[in-house]
């Protein structure tokens, strides 16, 4: 893997394949969130789970995070994220979750933490990631993947960081 494609601005991997869930099953989207969070938890990139979480869930109640394709994309700043990072769920086939796009539900969902600090990160993390996710072959990519590394590098190597 490429340094250069993998690292932020600050130097740290967004995402590694122990923060990626193959064949995940969740009861809803919060459940969801709470499975890829816990993986960021066990990464040491949280410092309160249920704190987080919480974000999270403030964040989900403000406005719909499904973005058209079958994608959710929950996210939050919060002061529990050391350093932002990408969790990814892969359902389950025959699995899917509500996060209120206007085409369905989910099928990939994508957990975004970021500093409570880092405002402009977090938006550029956002806009960055939807561009790619807005690409058919970049979604189906990430769906057909089998491995927790590919699906790492697919994340990785699509954001980029420019230093402004």
């Amino acid at each position: 893997m490429s340094e250069e494609l993998s690292l932020n601005e600050k130097g740290a991997v967004l995402t590694e394949p122990e923060m990626v869930i193959l064949q995940m099953v969740a009861r809803d989207r919060t459940d969801a969130a709470a499975q890829l969070a816990e993986r960021m938890y066990r990464q040491g990139r949280l410092t309160d789970l249920e704190g987080f979480i919480n974000d999270v869930s403030a964040r989900e109640h403000q406005m719909a995070t499904g973005l058209p394709g079958g994608i959710g994309l929950p996210h939050a700043r919060s002061r529990h994220a050391v350093q932002t990072s990408i969790a990814v769920g892969i359902c389950k086939y025959g699995h899917s979750l509500d996060f209120g796009a206007s085409d369905g539900p989910a099928t990939v969902v994508l957990l975004i933490a970021t500093p409570a600090a880092s405002f402009s990160e977090h938006l550029e993390v956002l806009a960055t990631l939807a561009r790619s996710l807005f690409r058919p072959a970049f979604r189906d990519s990430l769906r057909r993947a089998e491995d927790p590394e590919v699906i790492a590098e697919l994340i990785n190597s699509s954001l980029v960081f420019f230093d402004h």
